[in-house]
């Protein structure tokens, strides 16, 4: 399976493509960051990214996309355009029917370090050493779109099993309803004949 992770951000749009089979072996294959200048418009900007991301999503043609989930922070305006860039990213993998992902930055610590208070430079250190990169990847939201590729490979199969789990227990539950329901209809009607 090929992910596109996605650390969102309007100066700063980290993309990673990572590549995962069975099991946690993983492997880079691509990884940049999309930058916009901050005295352009917010249009401006955003479609910077946008295509940006299209270009990615065209070359390296990835099964799923990960994007970071937005979390709160004390600056508003920071929150605002980090979710907006997110946005524009899920849009562009809609279009291409692509399922897109959102984790949270604990999740992938976690998923990454084993730790979901992880400092950068932990994820940094453990992203390189992974994926068996050479030099560690920089800026900083680029080895964040490579964790959130990583967290994606591994955490995805399981959230796939249960959401099927879920899907079983559901069915069963309806059916138990349905099988009580019609017990509780025939002894109604066997006690009005009575």
């Amino acid at each position: 399976m090929r992910v596109l992770g996605v650390d969102p951000g309007l100066t700063r749009c980290g993309l990673g493509v990572v590549d995962g089979g069975t099991g946690r072996k993983v492997s880079c294959v691509a990884v940049d960051v999309v930058r916009t200048p901050a005295d352009a418009s917010l249009a401006i900007r955003l479609l910077g990214i946008s295509d940006g991301v299209e270009e990615w999503l065209d070359r390296y043609r990835p099964d799923a996309v990960a994007v970071e989930r937005v979390f709160s922070q004390h600056n508003v305006r920071t929150v605002m355009g980090t979710a907006q860039a997110g946005g524009v990213v899920a849009l562009a993998a809609a279009r291409r029917g692509l399922p897109v992902v959102f984790h949270t930055p604990s999740e992938v610590k976690a998923a990454v370090t084993g730790s979901g208070r992880a400092d950068k430079s932990q994820v940094t250190g453990m992203v390189t050493r992974l994926l068996g990169l050479v030099e560690k990847p920089n800026p900083a939201d680029a080895a964040d779109a490579l964790a959130l590729a990583i967290c994606h490979l591994w955490r995805e199969p399981m959230r796939q099993r249960l959401a099927e789990a879920e899907a079983r227990a559901a069915e069963l539950a309806r059916k138990h309803r349905a099988r009580l329901a019609a017990a509780a209809k025939t002894a109604k009607t066997k006690g009005a004949a009575r």
